[in-house]
């Protein structure tokens, strides 16, 4: 008698899709509250302003790296047990701020918790590879998946002012986070995933993501993607700075007040109309459009001084929602399904990279060219914005990737 095993239960894309979200929402809440962080922290710890940059720089290097360095694990191990180690990992880093007060345990804290994140973001980012229907259906996921980022982004911040204003330390936002991160684990072990992707004809390493560098598709958006966070950057780390001391009544107060908050605001809600209008509008007349607006808000910004800035500045929130989850998406989609981890990893590099570097350019240009006046560093946020919406209208007139769309659609997606 031939035993016949049953057919396994397909995966659960719903408890998947949430899953995703989750871990989305999960570190922004964390590595997006760190403006707040170092503004508690430096006076507790009587830090330099140098010393607590290094709570957004170890973080921000540790990501780069563990996205390049370990992106390829997701494709070569699977995604179900990669996201299980990253959020693992992530869970006891963060736990572990509650042992004592250290700077330099902080430090260490945030780069081994940036490594994790590297690490299952970069698996969760495949994973929409595999539950996406086609490559429109994937960047309409990754514009969902940000948005909930953006979410996470406006609670992390909000928790912090919450525990402080109730006498507690910003060390509990860890601690929340590593409940939240406990019981993703959970879902995650109990939880089926797609089949792994068929590997490749070269296995998943780290010298198969190197070899990604010279690659166009790769390559290219990676570029524009550093471009679009060094401009999404200079809003949440210089826009308060470019600000102060601008007083005014009614509304444009309200506004310096709040400028950043609004910013994020703006910019989760965006995301999640995006998920909608790149449903019905071509991709690349979307972004177009859209770089174009946030070049005009910086040069507007910077030409006619703060009265225009404090509203401009915030509203490019609104236009920034889309560039980042499509241009990622678009990359990512270029490729096969067993080298989405090691493709966004690429990505997940750049982006970090861009996110520690740009900012600390922006200081230099006002600190040498205006005396610390933060508009000068806008006219370099500008320049950045420029060249996004340059390569935004290269990408609409020349369609470079339309047959490389095209061909995952008809392959990997069918």
């Amino acid at each position: 008698m031939t035993h016949v095993s049953a057919p396994k239960p397909p995966a659960n894309a719903t408890i998947i899709s949430a899953l995703t979200y989750g871990m989305f929402f999960l570190f922004a809440m964390t590595t997006d509250a760190v403006g707040e962080i170092i503004r508690i922290a430096r006076v507790e710890m009587d830090l330099s302003n140098t010393e607590a940059s290094a709570f957004h720089w170890a973080s921000m290097i540790a990501i780069a790296a563990s996205g390049l360095g370990l992106g390829f694990l997701a494709d070569r191990f699977g995604r179900k047990p990669v996201i299980i180690l990253g959020l693992g990992v992530y869970m006891v880093a963060n736990a572990s701020f509650m042992l004592g007060q250290s700077f330099y345990l902080y430090l260490s804290l945030l780069f081994i918790s940036g490594l994790a994140i590297g690490v299952f973001k970069t698996a969760a980012l495949a994973l929409i590879g595999d539950i996406s229907q086609s490559t429109e259906d994937h960047t309409v996921r990754m514009n969902k998946v940000e948005g909930f980022f953006g979410v996470g982004a406006i609670m992390g911040p909000m928790l912090v002012v919450v525990l402080t204003g109730q006498g507690f330390s910003w060390t509990h936002l860890y601690g929340i986070a590593a409940t939240l991160c406990a019981l993703m684990v959970i879902i995650a072990a109990i939880t089926r995933y797609p089949e792994k992707a068929a590997p490749s004809e070269t296995p998943a390493s780290f010298s198969r993501s190197l070899s990604f560098l010279h690659n166009r598709y790769a390559l290219g958006f990676s570029l524009a993607i550093a471009l679009y966070v060094a401009c999404e950057v200079a809003i949440f780390v210089w826009l308060p700075t470019f600000l102060d001391g601008f007083i005014s009544d009614g509304i444009a107060g309200h506004f310096a007040a709040y400028a950043v908050m609004i910013f994020f605001t703006l910019r989760a809600a965006g995301r999640f109309l995006g998920a909608y209008v790149l449903q019905k509008a071509d991709w690349t007349i979307v972004i177009l459009v859209f770089t174009a607006l946030i070049f005009a808000c910086f040069a507007l910004s910077v030409l006619m001084g703060r009265e225009v800035a404090v509203y401009l500045l915030p509203l490019s929130g609104l236009f920034m929602s889309v560039i980042y989850p499509t241009l990622n998406s678009k990359g990512i989609s270029c490729f096969p399904k067993s080298d989405h981890g090691a493709v966004a990893g690429l990505i997940l590099f750049f982006t970090a990279l861009s996110a520690a570097f740009s900012p600390l350019a922006m200081a230099f240009v006002s600190d040498s060219f205006g005396a610390g006046d933060m508009r000068i560093g806008f006219v370099l946020a500008t320049v950045f914005a420029a060249a996004l919406c340059a390569g935004a209208f290269w990408n609409w007139q020349r369609r470079p990737v339309e047959t490389a769309l095209a061909q995952a659609n008809r392959i990997q997606y069918s």
